[in-house]
């Protein structure tokens, strides 16, 4: 019943019998992973820069991580959130110890850290005598999740296609727009949720002054202030946490992906007076906090610190932007090159950027495309460099092809 597949067509195959079609696959199965390589079923090897969508910090199978994630499945898989767990706790010192925030509730995912942080804030303005701010505002083009919170939270009108009616008490503004803000904040705000750089939009970053705005406005306006930082947290902007790069603290500020480094786990932190909001009985989740999740994220959040891999995401984010640049300037597809760290988005000047993705794939090389039209970079903060070299050969190869 349980026999392990064994080629590409035979995966394929189970794959569209069995699962639900929400993700437009390529027809290969990958079965292994190592570093910033990945390997199909029939033994074909690609150069991953996608590294499951920013998650793998560290690379795929990162020697430390799965130490610890085989000594604490060998010792206790799940305990109630009744009791504290210890390598719970240890990672929440970790992640407090080395950030702005006070205190830290683990969930599975970016889109229930989200929602957990959206609940933080209603619940903080009904303390404060306010029961009508219930209402969030977020921005054009943002993603933060596919709970119908969340999904209502991202200002992407192609998110909610088919989902109406949707939650009441969502505005949208425009990024980098403190005077978009301003129209949207009315009595019933209670809160700001932004990527310090949208990743699902199209690779864009905040600028400094645009955060320092906002933080100044949600101050006055006793707005709660949350950093979605799922997608550009633990190192690859450039800082550990995203925000350190612009000088700028959040109340609440959301973490997952590259937090477990390919197990589920996510956190919302929050500073200050709204570190003690949440009481027993306001939040929960059974998985949340797992022993398991959360010994692999203290394994992972500490490889990256002691290895410097920040540092080295704004070093090797350079390089992979220089290099953009050059091929920009002999292949006009490419528009502009943006981003911040080790997540770089090319814009092309193509309806569609899989035109470029897909024969790269072919070639062996794993990117994708997000707003359409952008080539999105997350590879491995410990990428070496002559792997990085290798891929954008790859793509190079492609670009020509495709401009003939």
């Amino acid at each position: 019943m349980n026999k392990k597949f064994t080629n590409n067509k035979d995966i394929v195959a189970a794959g569209k019998k069995y699962t639900m079609d929400t993700y437009g696959q390529y027809e290969v199965g990958m079965v292994k992973g190592e570093g910033s390589y990945l390997w199909d079923a029939d033994g074909k090897k690609y150069i991953d820069l996608l590294q499951g969508v920013a998650v793998n910090a560290l690379g795929h199978c990162y020697p430390d991580v799965v130490k610890a994630t085989q000594e604490q499945a060998a010792t206790l898989t799940q305990c109630a959130n009744y009791f504290y767990i210890e390598p719970g706790v240890r990672l929440a010192k970790i992640i407090i110890e080395n950030s702005c925030m006070d205190k830290v509730f683990f969930s599975n995912s970016g889109a229930e850290s989200n929602e957990g942080a959206m609940k933080l804030a209603r619940k903080y303005q009904k303390m404060q005598g306010h029961p009508e701010r219930y209402e969030v505002i977020s921005f054009k083009q943002s993603f933060h999740g596919r709970t119908l919170a969340t999904l209502t939270a991202t200002g992407q009108d192609k998110s909610h296609l088919g989902f109406d009616p949707l939650p009441a008490g969502f505005r949208y503004a425009l990024l980098n727009d403190m005077e978009s803000v301003k129209q949207e904040y009315n009595a019933n705000t209670a809160a700001v949720i932004i990527e310090p750089v949208q990743g699902e939009g199209g690779v864009i970053p905040c600028t400094e002054e645009f955060l320092k705005e906002l933080r100044a406005f949600c101050t006055e306006k006793d707005i709660v202030l949350i950093f979605d930082e799922v997608q550009v947290g633990c190192g690859r902007t450039g800082y550990l946490f995203a925000h350190q790069g612009y000088g700028v603290e959040p109340d609440v500020m959301t973490l997952a992906k590259a937090l477990g480094n390919g197990i589920p786990v996510g956190a919302f932190c929050a500073r200050g007076k709204f570190a003690d909001v949440l009481k027993p009985g306001n939040h929960g989740t059974t998985y949340g906090g797992n022993p398991i999740a959360t010994a692999t994220a203290a394994a992972a959040l500490t490889a990256i610190i002691e290895n410097k891999l920040p540092e080295r995401a704004q070093e090797m984010g350079a390089y992979l932007q220089e290099r953009l640049n050059e091929m920009k300037k002999k292949h006009p597809v490419i528009k502009e090159v943006r981003g911040r760290g080790l997540i770089v988005g090319a814009v092309l000047d193509l309806e569609d950027a899989h035109v470029v993705t897909n024969p790269c794939f072919e070639k062996g090389l794993i990117l994708n495309c997000t707003a359409g039209n952008v080539l999105r970079f997350v590879p491995a903060l410990n990428i070496p460099k002559e792997t990085l070299d290798d891929a954008l050969e790859i793509l190079e190869q492609v670009l020509t092809e495709i401009g003939k």
